[in-house]
């Protein structure tokens, strides 16, 4: 049973609107075109009926029904885990993935709730995921576009001056006041563990933890304008700043809003404006606030940088270690790639999670 109700305050200075939607009942299991999920027990009704979502249009892709999954004797449904991400009709294809892997390697699937973030309301779109996970928790807020509009500047990469990149740093503004903590990911990954593990990191008194890679050059994520600065260049000057990707992190909602991080970003974008002092979208932002005062968690939640550079979307290969996360950032995307028949060899550790179907053609038991 679904219900569904819009909440549309004009008195609200970031114009939120929350869609939100329970879904409880069943969805279909496609055993013979899923991998078996991971400590999660997918649903098997009987007179199972295999379908694929017919394509409205030419913009949305066809997506068949992913398996129910259901959480292991263990759980407690009152532990919740809130993830959000960004709903673009351009990286559905990579949404759909992130979620089925997410849901397909945890070990209390029902207790995960998806705060979608979008920039206009798509009919189709929002269709496409009731129907592909009929049983999943979620809920779409309106991000609106005007807010940043006037604070982003040209970046190395379109897609990086898109406005619903910049809504993570809005995420505080945006969830309801329920929601303490969210793990924010980005649509091009897949998660290979249970996602439980990287929402009960130790925050401590840090409002974000990520992944850090300090062995990375940090002054390239800036230019000479800002290091010849001298009052520029001393802003990291009590800290030891790392880089970290803004595509996988772990926030404490409440400690950011006390913090007024969100207002801190915008400062700092309204000095881009003036003096282009970064080159790459969203991420500087971040790091000009906070690189150097994040909890690091271990590599294994972002083996980032699968799509190549952001120039031309190399191959690479994966980085020696344990992996729980796997993160096409760059300009290569594996469905893209998959589709031209140039795949890298590393998306083909995607292609298993990938609900799209391109033939119209239903199978019926």
């Amino acid at each position: 049973m679904a219900s569904f109700s819009i909440n549309n305050n004009n008195n609200n200075k970031n114009n939120k609107i929350h869609y939100y939607f329970s879904i409880s009942f069943l969805g279909l299991f496609l055993s013979l075109l899923l991998p078996t999920p991971v400590a999660a027990t997918p649903s098997t009704p009987a007179g199972i009926r295999l379908g694929i979502i017919r394509k409205p249009t030419s913009d949305v892709p066809i997506f068949r029904e992913a398996p129910a999954f259901r959480n292991g004797d263990s759980c407690n449904k009152d532990e919740k885990i809130h993830v959000a991400m960004t709903l673009d009709s351009n990286y559905l294809r990579g949404t759909m993935a992130a979620v089925l892997s997410i849901l397909q390697h945890s070990t209390c699937p029902e207790n995960v709730e998806f705060h979608f973030l979008w920039a206009r309301f798509e009919g189709e779109v929002f269709s496409c995921i009731k129907s592909t996970f009929p049983y999943l928790k979620f809920r779409i807020y309106r991000f609106d576009a005007g807010r940043v509009r006037g604070k982003i500047s040209k970046s190395i990469r379109q897609a990086l001056d898109q406005p619903l990149n910049y809504a993570r740093i809005y995420l505080a503004e945006i969830l309801p006041s329920e929601v303490k903590r969210v793990i924010y990911l980005d649509s091009d990954l897949v998660v290979v563990d249970d996602v439980a593990e990287l929402w009960g990191v130790n925050l401590g008194d840090k409002v974000l933890a990520a992944p850090e890679y300090c062995h990375a050059n940090f002054t390239k994520y800036f230019t000479e304008q800002f290091w010849s600065d001298m009052e520029l260049a001393k802003t990291f000057d009590r800290r030891k700043p790392c880089y970290f990707n803004t595509g996988v992190m772990v926030v404490d909602v409440e400690k950011w809003r006390r913090g007024e991080f969100t207002q801190k970003m915008e400062d700092w974008m309204a000095v881009q404006k003036q003096r282009r002092i970064y080159h790459l979208g969203s991420l500087p932002p971040f790091l000009l606030v906070l690189a150097g005062d994040i909890r690091a968690v271990d590599h294994r939640w972002n083996q980032h940088g699968l799509g190549g550079d952001n120039l031309e979307g190399k191959c690479r290969s994966l980085h020696p270690g344990p992996i729980s996360l796997l993160h096409w950032s760059g300009k290569g995307k594996p469905w893209l790639r998959l589709d031209s028949r140039k795949p890298c060899t590393v998306d083909h550790l995607w292609a298993p999670y990938d609900l799209y179907r391109p033939s119209t053609h239903s199978l019926e038991e």
